[in-house]
């Protein structure tokens, strides 16, 4: 009993071992209880149920902010909310190229539930090693801090420039080496993302890859290229491990939820994306100005990001009422 207690009160990347699990075992069982109980079946999401489920997400990670601010103190319980509201607004881009890649391998709404859930399993470990490696380097090397502002700027600026361009999933790279590597059927085999068929060329029973394992390791390859920018962005605002983690994994868990309701309305948002590039290039300019005027309290950071994607929505809401701002289709 003596060793439980001793293992439980142990520092693991500077929180208490009994944190984690408790964060560990919430996270679970939101996943069990989503793909155990609510889909045990592939059926189609609608957008309703998308905005309950992601409201149900939402508000145990408001209420597990709640707990960190409790446990941890009000600047953690600042850092965690304002960690959680960044990586959603970040996140939100996701939602765009998500959405283009189910289109590409025309996968049906029936099976985008699995695909997005069986990657988040994948975003949980990636997420992990990135976020401890970041806290080892910034804990070794302050100077790194100045290094991800300059990025973030960057980054930030970048996406300004590029805001009206779509990616092309044809010439991706990943892609392209995936079937170079394996075996692709044709079409999809109902929710399977391996198959074993007979080769035409031998003749022989062989392992097949479907473009449903294609969407899923696009999909992963996205986020990780997406938590290039929001981890930096996080650490910029705390670099407490626990803090950082947590956020990431609650606000993406919410928004993978609520893609079903943002993908029906995808157009309505086109100009969140100037908002996001506005965000990073604050949080990297913060970075800089610790050294001039001190550190910015995180109740301000947490007022300019929720103002900044607030007015990005309401704005693109604003602009793309009645249609007024979408393309026209052409006619022959």
């Amino acid at each position: 009993m003596e060793a439980l207690l001793s293992f439980l009160q142990a520092d693991f990347a500077g929180t208490p071992a009994w944190s984690w699990l408790l964060f560990i075992g919430i996270v679970i069982s939101l996943l069990v209880f989503d793909l155990g109980v609510l889909h045990k079946e592939d059926r189609e999401i609608g957008v309703r149920e998308s905005l309950l489920l992601s409201a149900g997400y939402i508000s145990a990670a408001l209420l597990f902010g709640g707990w960190v601010w409790w446990q941890m103190g009000p600047s953690s319980g600042m850092a965690y909310y304002t960690g959680f509201l960044i990586e959603k607004s970040l996140s939100l881009d996701n939602v765009f190229v998500i959405a283009l890649i189910f289109s590409f391998f025309a996968i049906p709404r029936q099976f985008q539930h699995r695909v997005l859930f069986w990657g988040i399993l994948g975003v949980i470990v990636l997420r992990a090693i990135m976020i401890g490696l970041g806290a080892a380097l910034v804990s070794n090397f302050g100077w790194l801090m100045y290094l991800f502002g300059a990025f973030l700027v960057f980054t930030g600026i970048k996406m300004w420039m590029i805001a009206d361009q779509e990616p092309d999933i044809a010439t991706n790279p990943i892609l392209k080496f995936l079937k170079r590597r394996m075996r692709v059927t044709e079409g999809l085999r109902g929710n399977a993302f391996w198959v074993r068929e007979p080769d035409a060329a031998t003749g022989k029973t062989v392992r097949w890859a479907t473009p449903l394992f294609l969407a899923l390791v696009l999909i992963e390859f996205v986020d990780l290229l997406f938590a290039v920018d929001s981890v930096p962005a996080i650490f910029a605002i705390t670099t407490d491990p626990f803090i950082v983690y947590t956020s990431n994994i609650f606000a993406i868990l919410g928004l993978r939820a609520l893609y079903f309701a943002l993908a029906a309305m995808i157009h309505r948002f086109h100009y969140l994306k100037y908002a996001l590039s506005l965000v990073l290039v604050f949080i990297g300019t913060k970075i800089f100005l610790v050294g001039f005027i001190g550190k910015i309290p995180a109740v301000v950071s947490l007022s300019v990001t929720f103002g900044l994607i607030g007015g990005g929505v309401l704005f693109s809401l604003w602009k793309t009422r009645s249609g007024a701002s979408q393309p026209e289709l052409k006619t022959e």
